[in-house]
């Protein structure tokens, strides 16, 4: 639709991760304490992607192969790797191990909690102090645990805050004392659950932690988002001011074959769709202000391991493929995204408006955030249409509105999906500053209107 919306005014220019700053965009590194690929095959397409951190999970099985030896060696080569090519990492920290946490049925101890004994509780402390000792120059940021509030990694026992938040007071402290100038990420929430949250910061987890984590799955990414993390953070707030959200995990499959696993798993999906998700997820949250969001993964994990152990399925949410390590239109995507959208592009409240001009659509639905960057307006609009259910590209009439501390001289329409930047056919502006797009492009993944100057 963009393609015939204009004259071509060239692509947006991707640009390595060593030639960011700082991004508020991660990309997922997790399972490699079940190695379920190849972390080689990877750096390269990390580092020109643009993303500035990614989530390791660290694997305390693979830290200490014999009961009190441990060796670091293969987490030094992908911390060391990742940032050779500008990207920080942070670590997230478990799960069990099968000395320490026995009774998993894999030896990987997905999702065993070491917080039920003495003894697990004892040997989970040694873990972090050396972890912690030996990583204290090159990671700074630290999460605790993956998702403890369902029972797929909560385990033996049923999920519960208190216990969640005992393994939190026993794991922050040592934290803090090795690493002095450490962030401390709690929560690492399955969803957004509200109760689960709040009794967690009831426990006593607030003073603990700096930053709180959540993994909001869901099929379109806007559904009821904008409410629950407004009422999240204002619920963080009441316990722990300034502590600030970051969307830890999230990510949308790219296929719907019959071995397709994982969260999303059961609907149809596309690489297309998947990559349509993936910009709506990171635009909203960006919207949100949401200080870091992190989009999982960087390649499709073949025979996933559970905590029930391996499923011989595939879990397709890549953004490389996981057989061959070729990149996906979700890979362009975030790209794109990382290329635009890093710490000197600010959120803003600038006026962008909408009048119907296609009966088919109720343009009070239109999805839409403004941002300032190098002095000019970047506008986000899409209307969040059921990416399963299909959709057929319509037209609007946008007006938008910057004021003077960025202005909009040369308007462009940029398409982070397909990289293309296109003069909109009828942009005009009007003697009170508006400028107005007659029949702009409504697709069902985020466009960008904004200056010339911002993507030349």
């Amino acid at each position: 639709m963009v393609a015939q919306s204009g004259a071509q005014a060239g692509r947006i220019k991707a640009k390595p991760s060593k030639s960011i700053a700082a991004s508020p965009i991660s990309i997922g590194f997790e399972t490699l304490d079940r190695e379920m690929y190849d972390p080689n095959r990877t750096y390269s397409h990390v580092a020109e992607l643009g993303v500035k951190w990614a989530r390791c999970q660290t694997g305390w099985n693979r830290c200490e192969p014999r009961n009190g030896e441990f060796e670091f060696a293969w987490l030094d080569s992908i911390v060391d790797s990742l940032r050779a090519g500008g990207v920080q990492p942070w670590f997230n920290l478990g799960y069990g191990h099968p000395i320490h946490t026995p009774g998993a049925p894999h030896p990987t101890s997905v999702g065993w909690a070491p917080i039920f004994t003495p003894e697990a509780r004892s040997a989970w402390v040694r873990f972090v102090e050396k972890i912690a000792g030996h990583f204290r120059g090159r990671v700074t940021h630290w999460e605790i645990w993956n998702e403890p509030n369902i029972a797929g990694f909560w385990r033996p026992k049923a999920p519960n805050a208190g216990d969640y938040v005992e393994l939190v007071k026993i794991t922050a402290p040592l934290l803090r004392r090795i690493v002095p100038n450490a962030v401390l990420i709690g929560g690492s929430y399955s969803r957004i659950p509200f109760r689960y949250v709040e009794e967690c910061l009831q426990a006593g987890m607030g003073p603990l932690i700096d930053k709180l984590s959540y993994h909001p799955y869901r099929p379109q990414p806007e559904w009821n988002y904008a409410s629950e993390v407004r009422a999240l953070q204002h619920l963080v707030e009441s316990h722990r001011p300034g502590i600030r959200l970051w969307q830890g995990e999230n990510g949308a499959p790219s296929s719907s074959s019959k071995d397709s696993t994982g969260a999303l798993s059961n609907l149809a999906w596309t690489e297309i769709s998947q990559a349509k998700w993936l910009l709506r997820r990171i635009l909203t949250d960006l919207a949100l202000d949401v200080e870091v969001t992190s989009y999982f993964l960087i390649a499709d994990i073949v025979n996933y391991i559970t905590a029930a152990g391996t499923s011989a399925k595939t879990n397709y949410k890549g953004v490389l493929r996981g057989r061959d390590y070729t990149r996906k239109p979700s890979y362009y995507a975030l790209q794109n995204l990382c290329a635009l959208f890093d710490s000197e592009t600010r959120r803003t409240d600038f006026v962008i408006g909408f009048d119907r001009a296609n009966s088919r659509l109720d343009e009070m639905l239109i999805s839409s955030a403004s941002f300032a960057r190098h002095g000019a307006p970047v506008y986000a609009y899409w209307y969040p249409a059921d990416l399963q259910a299909g959709y057929a590209p319509a037209t609007v009439r946008i007006s938008i509105w910057s004021g003077k501390d960025a202005m909009l001289r040369d308007p462009v329409i940029a398409d982070p999906l397909t990289g293309e930047i296109r003069r909109p056919e009828d942009a005009k502006q009007a003697a009170d500053g508006f400028w107005h797009l007659e029949r702009a492009p409504l697709l069902d993944y985020p466009l960008l209107i904004t200056d010339s100057s911002v993507v030349a």
